[in-house]
């Protein structure tokens, strides 16, 4: 199969684009034929070796997450999916090997979800991982309900405009950091937009004088410990980026593959609930530029590669700027 891969830690230029043999199929995985797969930090982390302390590497690795496509074939344990569904997901394993940025990637069924009508294959591969943990922040850490204001720091990027939406969603006041050439788009999502570079606490204050209910960290880069005095008594904290957060009382989120939650995400995007924004696409020959784009930082929505490139067509995707 066509796969990008490494084989040693390092910057985006250990890339490579050429063969690799298809992964082996698990008892209770299904193999997908990929379509498209989005770029995660994570990513870009682990091919940095930052995640070398953590888990075992096993290489060649194939980079990547998340990813939409078709099922090929299921494992013998497997009666929720056949060959032939359209699904999206995200993988990971307790080890560093196979990934989403190839021809055909293996997944544990608890990790994949069908795909949402309605959506193309570039915004349903941009949307399992970040929707997932902002999900999870939002819903099953945070507890945000109707009536409260929530801040969301990084509100323009991946995690954070999912975050954003879930919570206006359940009915609560949100108010979104972001650059001002964001601020916008921040609005288009249901937030109130706050300039997160030049007095964020006097900003935020203005708006609620009196603090915040729940505070989601998506931007991490040491702003825990002055977001956290923005609280009101008994409010809660979280950040899915920063694992210090613990230390300042909050909690650090890691998205859990868990299909209930996916399915539940996918359902909220196939209504309208949440709108996925594709920034950019890569074909898979240009990850590494894709991974460099990523590693920037400061990207509207999210990053997508093309794997199969019969999903376009030979026109340009309905969302994202494409780049040859």
């Amino acid at each position: 199969m066509k796969a990008v891969f490494y084989h040693r830690f390092g910057d985006a230029d250990v890339l490579e684009y050429g063969d690799l043999p298809e992964p082996k199929m698990g008892l209770d995985s299904v193999k997908i034929r990929v379509k498209a797969a989005a770029v995660n930090p994570v990513d870009w982390k682990a091919r940095e070796g930052y995640l070398d302390t953590v888990c075992d590497t096993m290489f060649p690795v194939v980079p990547g997450c998340d990813f939409a496509g078709v099922v090929v074939d299921v494992g013998l344990g497997v009666t929720e999916f056949v060959a032939g569904d359209e699904v999206i997901g995200f993988q990971r394993d307790d080890y560093l090997s196979h990934g989403t940025f190839g021809d055909i990637a293996v997944v544990p069924t608890r990790a994949v979800a069908h795909k949402p009508p309605g959506l193309d294959w570039l915004e349903s591969a941009a949307l399992p991982l970040a929707g997932i943990t902002a999900y999870q922040a939002v819903v099953r850490v945070l507890d945000v309900r109707k009536g409260q204001t929530v801040l969301v720091h990084a509100a323009a990027g991946g995690v954070g405009s999912f975050a954003v939406q879930i919570a206006a969603h359940r009915g609560a006041r949100v108010i979104g950091t972001a650059g001002t050439h964001n601020h916008e788009f921040v609005k288009s999502l249901g937030a109130e937009p706050v300039d997160y570079r030049y007095g964020l606490a006097e900003s935020v204050r203005a708006l609620a004088s009196g603090g915040v209910d729940a505070v989601l960290d998506a931007a991490g880069k040491r702003t825990v410990r002055a977001l956290g005095p923005l609280l009101l008594p008994g409010g809660r904290l979280a950040s899915v980026v920063d694992p210090k957060v613990r230390s300042a009382g909050g909690h650090y989120v890691l998205a859990r593959p868990h299909r209930p939650d996916l399915e539940e995400v996918a359902q909220m995007a196939a209504d309208g609930v949440i709108q996925v924004e594709v920034s950019t696409v890569f074909p898979l020959s240009r990850t590494a530029q894709a991974h460099r784009l990523s590693q920037g930082g400061h990207t509207r929505g999210k990053i997508v590669v093309i794997v199969d490139e019969s999903i376009t067509g030979g026109r340009e995707p309905r969302t994202g700027e494409i780049h040859e």
